[in-house]
């Protein structure tokens, strides 16, 4: 096998079965060629000087999620936003699955990776965005106004914050936008945190927002083949206009 596979295996995590931990496996396979070295063919393999061990620090806990979304696009570990949970929770921000629980018209706040921005053109510039936590997903809906006033951070961002009201029609629930945040700078601060955060029971009983049970969406795995490494979360945003 190239060499060039066997880095890109290392880097999508592939030789956990083997012992090997991200770092230790990359590191393992710098020293392969797959053609021998001038000096080492001419003196003879047998005359190549080993290396010294070397012990590798351990990759945290995020930094291990960041780098499964830049090589293979999604994560068997954790979900990025479960890294942020308690800061979301600091600034009132509540898991996504908790607007199936939440009464019709009261105002919340979610975060999420930003999955899919719809702009039909037959909706007279209403924009339909679903936001992904590690809980699940919201489908928000932001007016033209609001649209024309937030437009950079909407279009730009891989992780929005929404404040807004709750709708419910049925077992269909939408969040409307009144305010939207743009939490990259978090979502870049994955790679640097240790654990990620159990998620809570039922955070809307402890505020009185509870409203009659509905089922609760699920969390969907994400794929880009074609996803270029770097050093934050990109998820694969589709954008229909």
């Amino acid at each position: 096998m190239p060499v060039v596979a066997l880095r890109q295996l290392a880097a999508a995590d592939a030789f956990g079965g083997l012992g090997l931990q991200r770092r230790e496996a990359a590191w393992a396979i710098r020293a392969l060629r797959d053609e021998a070295l001038p000096l080492f063919a001419a003196a003879g393999a047998e005359q190549e000087a080993e290396e010294p061990e070397v012990i590798l620090r351990p990759m945290s806990a995020g930094s291990e999620v960041v780098e499964d979304y830049t090589t293979v696009s999604l994560s068997l570990r954790s979900h990025p936003v479960a890294f942020l949970r308690r800061d979301l929770d600091g600034l009132g921000f509540i898991p996504c699955s908790e607007l199936a629980r939440i009464r019709d018209g009261r105002k919340v706040a979610v975060s999420g990776l930003v999955l899919v921005r719809q702009r039909p053109g037959s909706a007279n510039g209403v924009l339909f965005v679903t936001l992904e936590d590690e809980s699940g997903i919201a489908n928000v809906i932001v007016w033209k106004q609001i649209f024309e006033r937030f437009r950079r951070i909407v279009l730009g961002t891989a992780m929005l914050g929404v404040r807004g009201q709750v709708q419910v029609e049925g077992e269909v629930i939408h969040v409307i936008a009144d305010e939207l945040i743009d939490h990259g700078d978090l979502l870049r601060s994955v790679g640097g945190r240790k654990k990620a955060v159990k998620m809570r029971t039922c955070w809307a009983e402890k505020t009185g927002m509870v409203a009659t049970e509905r089922s609760v969406p699920q969390a969907k795995e994400m794929f880009d083949p074609h996803l270029r490494p770097g050093s934050v979360i990109r998820p694969q945003t589709r954008d229909f206009r």
